[in-house]
């Protein structure tokens, strides 16, 4: 009871940039995954197809490090750039080695609310008022104040992915709050800082080395501030159509 006290009133302390995100955990009924290192949600079978470049999955993963995947886990800490080669179907909004041992919490949810589906669909069809669209399936991930592997501060970062559906076209939103770190010391970080090495990757990967997207400043130390960047106007947003391949948008950055 007090540690959910504790995050409550942690969150609403927390930047301007959390209102971003979708709500979540367990005032949400999210399930968590478990406390383990490179570790993902057990497979999550969903009850609406999801088009991801063109395939129809029915389930999926959450995996701790930073991403969302489609039929195979992903338990890899240091992130290589986009396209892969090996096939693996995900969106990464923040790949990187998470350690939820040492802090933070991975949430997700599968949902069909009233409410949350408005919101979905006024947020659609205000960045995409060209596509008709009415959301009628959402799934929420949320990496909520995660650490970094081999981490001795405080530094955590909370992001977030929205996976929505209308039975014809899906899009995905990328949600970034707080983002102190970009790095875990598996992968050449400082200790310390969170910071150095080859820094976190974000973006989409097909699967099929052909289809994919690197959110600028991806594995470089920008991916940083990647929380003051988007495609759709609105910093720490970032939103893609991925029915079909489409990168809508001009990346910018606020001042």
């Amino acid at each position: 009871m007090e540690r959910e006290l504790l995050q409550a009133l942690t969150r609403h302390l927390l930047p301007t940039s959390e209102s971003l995100l979708y709500p979540y955990g367990p005032a949400q009924s999210d399930r968590q995954n478990p406390k383990d290192d490179d570790g993902a949600s057990p497979e999550i079978p969903i009850s609406m197809s999801f088009t991801f470049y063109g395939k129809d999955h029915h389930f999926l993963y959450v995996n701790n490090n930073g991403v969302v995947s489609f039929g195979v886990t992903v338990s890899q800490y240091t992130p290589d750039p986009f396209p892969l080669a090996d096939g693996r179907p995900f969106v990464a909004p923040y790949w990187g080695d998470v350690s939820n041992i040492l802090g933070g919490d991975v949430y997700y949810r599968e949902s069909q609310d009233p409410g949350l589906l408005r919101r979905l669909t006024r947020d659609m069809n205000q960045y995409f008022p060209a596509i008709p669209f009415t959301a009628t399936w959402a799934f929420v991930a949320t990496w909520d104040r995660v650490a970094y592997y081999g981490s001795t501060s405080q530094k955590v970062n909370t992001f977030q992915a929205v996976l929505a559906n209308d039975g014809q076209v899906t899009f995905i939103m990328l949600n970034y709050g707080m983002i102190q770190w970009t790095t875990g010391t598996a992968s050449g970080g400082n200790a310390t800082t969170g910071l150095g090495g080859k820094p976190a990757q974000a973006g989409f990967n097909s699967g099929d080395n052909k289809n994919f997207y690197n959110i600028p400043g991806s594995r470089t130390e920008a991916v940083l501030r990647i929380g003051q960047t988007s495609n759709v106007g609105v910093p720490g947003r970032w939103v893609f159509q991925v029915n079909d391949f489409k990168v809508t948008g001009v990346p910018t950055e606020s001042s």
